[in-house]
């Protein structure tokens, strides 16, 4: 019988996406089945996900789930169960999963994943019955600070009858906690002992990823780096302490990508699918990407110069604000820059500035177009990561992956999968990519003429651009980790 598995998130691809989130959520059921561990996930009923759930079968209701009304329908997720939380009260809403249409937070946004959380802990205790027989899980995971509660309600929140399920708590950023005022407290059906410096009260507020840090079993992260810098005043946003006492609690297990969607070999969106062995290919995915933005090319494959991609949230833990500063060196260096992405307005409007000032240099598209994104690793020369932090990344990989050489700036998980090309590097033949540390201006601006001029050794660039394509990161190692960590808290 394998081991069952409950995995609670605010978003997973197929179904709902706004970040790197989704891409792992949706990728885990398929990365741990090889090795005996059956994933079920749960979601939010948000209007995009039952819309794709065609037969919903009710599995479960609630009377009051944290005062509204819910039931449980299932469905699949891939070849792994899936089931959703439909609360129309909570989840029934236009916008982002988490914003209003105006791109505002949701006021509820504490009792939405409270309730998504509340929820994942009575369907890991039991609560749910599918064809007369209650189903029971062995351990239950929960994704960022909107599935936090989950662990926290599995501790303090379950009646003595209740079977112990252990937990796991993954860290994809740090950065966004949950924070709310402490007057939300009463409503979330807790005893008053939760509420304390060494419970769920933080800074005379609530913090629910720290609900989750303080009470699971076990903690990951996204990157082994990312792991050890959390512990760190630097990284850790305030719960670096936290991190520090629960020692060996706290692990990382570097993301992977679903290379059966990020493939240049079968990818059917590209313009020309290639491999490594006939790289020359990824030429006519560079003219096509060229055209599609309106930027300068030439006859030659190498004319126009390099062409760098960003495919990013514009903010500055990205890195965004700096990159617009050195865009004019860019420029000047002989590049040119297509943008995809969407953020801060500050940032936004400045690289449209950019753009109206080198016409045929730079072009940017505001928002976010996954099948445009394929089409830029596959054209683009090199991507462009410059993260204050970076939990994981999936953008590099995917660069790495489609022969787009990635710049990234050595934190988290960039500096756990792009090897520097430096003179030993390149030597040794293992190099990838092109690091560069503090996130300035001055060291993005070395690291993009160190680009430019690897580029113009032919035979170098090439020579990374095939040892990028050569690594793997696939869900084979990850998921193998991920199986054991399940384990070893289910014996």
């Amino acid at each position: 019988m394998p081991l069952r598995v409950l995995s609670v998130a605010s978003e997973a691809v197929p179904f709902v996406k706004t970040g790197g989130l989704a891409d792992v959520v949706g990728a885990l059921p398929a990365a741990v089945a090889p090795h005996g561990v059956e994933v079920t996930t749960l979601l939010p009923g948000y209007p995009s996900v039952l819309a794709q759930l065609p037969r919903r079968r009710v599995v479960h209701v609630w009377e009051s789930l944290l005062g509204e009304p819910a039931r449980l329908l299932a469905g699949m997720l891939g070849d792994a169960p899936l089931v959703v939380l439909d609360a129309p009260a909570l989840f029934a809403r236009e916008g982002t999963p988490y914003l209003d249409p105006q791109g505002r937070d949701w006021d509820d946004n504490w009792r939405r994943f409270a309730a998504l959380g509340r929820a994942a802990a009575d369907i890991a205790g039991g609560a749910m019955v599918v064809r007369g027989r209650r189903r029971e899980y062995d351990v239950l995971h929960a994704h960022d600070w909107q599935a936090a509660m989950a662990p926290a309600y599995l501790h303090w929140g379950m009646t003595p009858q209740a079977p112990l399920v252990p937990s796991v708590m993954t860290i994809h950023n740090m950065a966004f906690q949950g924070w709310q005022g402490a007057d939300i407290f009463a409503r979330l059906g807790l005893p008053d002992e939760a509420f304390s410096v060494d419970g769920i009260e933080y800074h005379g507020g609530i913090s629910m990823l720290k609900a989750g840090l303080v009470t699971a079993d076990a903690i990951t992260t996204v990157s082994p780096t990312y792991a050890q810098e959390i512990r760190t005043p630097e990284f850790g946003m305030g719960l670096d302490g936290l991190i520090v006492a629960r020692g060996r609690d706290v692990s990382g297990i570097l993301n992977g990508i679903d290379e059966t969607v990020w493939n240049p070999e079968l990818d059917p969106l590209l313009a020309k699918r290639f491999t490594s062995r006939a790289l020359g290919r990824k030429v006519a995915n560079k003219r096509a990407l060229e055209a599609e933005f309106g930027l300068d090319a030439g006859e030659g494959p190498r004319a126009g110069g390099p062409l760098f991609i960003v495919v990013s949230r514009l903010t500055g833990q990205k890195g965004m604000d700096v990159l617009l500063e050195a865009v004019d060196h860019l420029v000047g260096l002989g590049g040119r820059l297509a943008l995809l992405g969407a953020g801060e307005p500050h940032i936004e409007a400045g690289f449209h500035a950019a753009a109206a000032r080198h016409p045929g240099r730079i072009a940017v598209r505001i928002g976010y177009d996954e099948d445009l994104s394929h089409r830029m690793q596959a054209g683009g020369d090199a991507i462009l990561v410059p993260s204050r932090f970076e939990p994981c990344g999936l953008t590099q990989m995917y660069g790495l992956a489609y022969a787009c050489v990635p710049v990234v700036a050595r934190t988290g998980g960039l500096a756990d999968t792009v090897i520097d090309a430096n003179p030993a590097a390149l030597a040794a033949g293992v190099a990838t990519g092109v690091q560069h540390g503090a996130v300035s201006y001055h060291s993005l601006t070395a690291a993009l003429s160190r680009t430019v001029a690897l580029y113009a050794r032919v035979d170098d660039w090439l020579r990374v651009q095939r040892k990028a394509m050569a690594c793997d990161f696939s869900w084979k190692a990850s998921g193998k980790a991920y199986a054991e960590l399940y384990r070893s808290l289910a014996q």
